[in-house]
């Protein structure tokens, strides 16, 4: 069973970060240099097709993680998953507002709108970097006691 458990927090911890690096170097850059509003709208189109997948990778790391935390006993499952499992609250407190204005059918200013998505960009990528950091901790845990 903590083989099944491991082998699903690495999954999920590499599909999490793999998509979170893909977005924060090549996707988000490109919607910027697209301009603020076609920027905004590829934006959303995006975001509501990657944001269940983002969130299932995440919650799936940190139950699995944790998983294999309690069938191990090695910590550093469950510090890798907490890790990883924080992009979800960091998600909801510290993104979501940028979010909410991103997503809104209402205009932007342009000078608004690039400064959002340029805070955006910023925060997604603290998303990646956790999600780094927990994986990193998982392949650590492969490693000799």
């Amino acid at each position: 069973m903590s083989g099944l458990l491991a082998t699903g927090a690495l999954l999920s911890a590499t599909l999490f970060t793999t998509w979170a690096l893909y977005i924060t170097l090549v996707e988000h850059p490109a919607r910027l240099d697209s301009g603020a509003g076609p920027g905004r709208a590829q934006l959303q189109a995006s975001y509501r097709r990657a944001a269940p997948w983002q969130v299932s990778f995440a919650l799936a790391a940190l139950v699995c993680g944790a998983g294999a935390a309690i069938a191990t006993g090695r910590w550093t499952w469950l510090a890798g998953a907490v890790v990883i499992g924080s992009v979800v609250p960091f998600t909801l407190v510290a993104i979501m507002p940028t979010n909410r204005r991103l997503l809104a059918p209402a205009p932007l200013v342009e000078d608004e709108a690039r400064r959002l998505m340029e805070r955006w960009g910023r925060l997604h990528a603290v998303r990646t970097a956790l999600g780094a950091i927990g994986l990193l901790l998982f392949l650590l845990t492969l490693g000799p006691r």
